[in-house]
């Protein structure tokens, strides 16, 4: 394999806006307050269990990972070879809004996570592959688009001779 493409790695974790933590502590109070005519040991309960179970909530689904490594994408829990990628296709904001939405198709594998304004929209091109394309968010779409893009270019040279 091409050197560059060893070191060409993607690594990011979108993680939920610190606004869904204090939506996790006000869960808590709210349930320390369903529980405060029961007294003060099941409203200090309510609070604990509550506060936690939002925050486990919160932090399972703001901890997905998105990388590059092997030669894949791997997106949340799909793993993608970078061989069956199309063309990357940086979306801003806007446009990121409209594929989530109006121009979205539902057999396309899509993760997104609606607190990341941008992302990327990359097509599959293996015909025996029903999804027409993988829309990934991401805080640095064109970094992604870069290192798949050197990816797939050093794996179709086919392994570098030293």
């Amino acid at each position: 394999m091409d050197p560059s493409a060893a070191l060409a790695t993607y690594e990011e974790r979108l993680t939920a806006p610190r606004s869904w933590w204090l939506v996790s502590v006000l869960v808590g109070v709210a349930m320390a307050l369903i529980m405060l005519p029961l007294g003060p040991l099941p409203l200090l309960g309510g609070l604990v269990g509550g506060t936690a179970a939002a925050a486990v909530v919160t932090s399972s689904y703001g901890s997905v990972r998105v990388r590059v490594v092997a030669g894949s994408l791997v997106a949340g829990d799909a793993r993608i070879p970078v061989a069956a990628l199309g063309t990357p296709q940086v979306l801003d904001a806007e446009e990121a809004r409209a594929w989530r939405s109006h121009k979205a198709d539902p057999r396309a594998f899509m993760l997104l996570r609606s607190y990341v304004p941008t992302a990327l929209r990359i097509e599959i091109t293996d015909p025996a592959d029903p999804t027409p394309y993988v829309y990934v968010s991401t805080r640095d779409p064109q970094r992604l688009a870069a290192v798949l893009e050197t990816v797939r270019v050093a794996s179709s040279q086919g392994p570098a001779t030293t």
